[in-house]
């Protein structure tokens, strides 16, 4: 089955280190490329395209001719969807058990080159999130190991963030309403959104109603996305959500605290879920 498209020519270029010219060529010449049409004629690509991309690179590279390599890489069957599997997070688990910053790193390093963005966001960096939280409650992680944990993950998905208000697809502003300061899911949206083609505004924790306010009416995007973990800051959801009555924005409110509020929508699920059904 094919996946679905949802990829600009800029990203599947930046996905897979192939230049867009290069992209379209290979389209044309050797049909490589199945892209859906939108309404207004962009071409919209699947993760099935990224996989026939790297492979024509890899099969290019064992010496075949752009005709062969593409001929192989669309015979081939699609890609299973990739996951990355526990064990490849235990180093970096280890390591920040350790509060060992240089294994951390080169652990977290690791996973990028072995697995896609998107399956260390999913198989590691989720799953790691719960435990530090749910460790900490329990008492089984010391306040050191989840502070040390929560800012190197922080500090290594806003490395991957860089540039994330690029492009030209619609625009998303993600921010805490005042008083929560748990951004780091939020990231993990930010970072599944902009897979989605979408462009990231990113205000972080403790955002006061007044900034949101002049940050939207300024931007005017698409959609404003609050994270709350805690249900005592939904009124300032609230507030928020009470200001810019009548703005052409979406409101979102996503997090373990989400809750009703008049004007806002809830998101479901993980943060990679609340990301689709926002793009939806």
């Amino acid at each position: 089955m094919e996946s679905a498209a949802q990829l600009r020519i800029g990203e599947l270029a930046r996905r897979t280190g192939v230049a867009t010219e290069l992209l379209r060529a290979w389209e044309r010449r050797y049909g490589l490329l199945t892209p859906d049409r939108t309404e207004s004629g962009y071409r919209l690509y699947s993760d099935d395209d990224v996989h026939r991309v790297r492979r024509m690179r890899e099969l290019l590279a064992t010496g075949l001719s752009a005709a062969e390599a593409a001929r192989q890489a669309v015979s081939e069957p699609p890609a299973p969807a990739e996951l990355a599997p526990a064990a490849a997070s235990m180093e970096l688990r280890y390591a920040l058990a350790r509060l060992d910053d240089a294994d951390a790193h080169a652990a977290f390093d690791r996973l990028l080159a072995d697995y896609s963005a998107d399956a260390v966001l999913s198989g590691v960096v989720l799953p790691l999130l719960r435990e530090l939280g749910t460790g900490w409650e329990r008492g089984e992680i010391s306040v050191a190991q989840e502070h040390f944990a929560s800012n190197l993950l922080r500090g290594r998905l806003l490395g991957l963030a860089r540039g994330w208000d690029r492009g030209a697809g619609p625009r998303a502003v993600l921010a805490c309403p005042p008083g929560e300061r748990h951004d780091l899911g939020l990231v993990v949206f930010g970072l599944a959104l902009r897979e989605l083609g979408w462009r990231i505004t990113f205000l972080g924790a403790d955002t006061p109603p007044d900034t949101l306010d002049e940050t939207v009416r300024r931007l005017q995007p698409q959609a404003l996305v609050l994270a709350v973990t805690d249900a005592a800051r939904l009124p300032g959801v609230a507030e928020t959500a009470s200001r810019l009555r009548g703005v052409d924005t979406a409101i979102w409110i996503g997090g373990a605290g989400a809750g009703e509020v008049e004007g806002a929508h809830v998101l479901d699920g993980s943060p990679l879920e609340a990301a689709q059904q926002v793009a939806a």
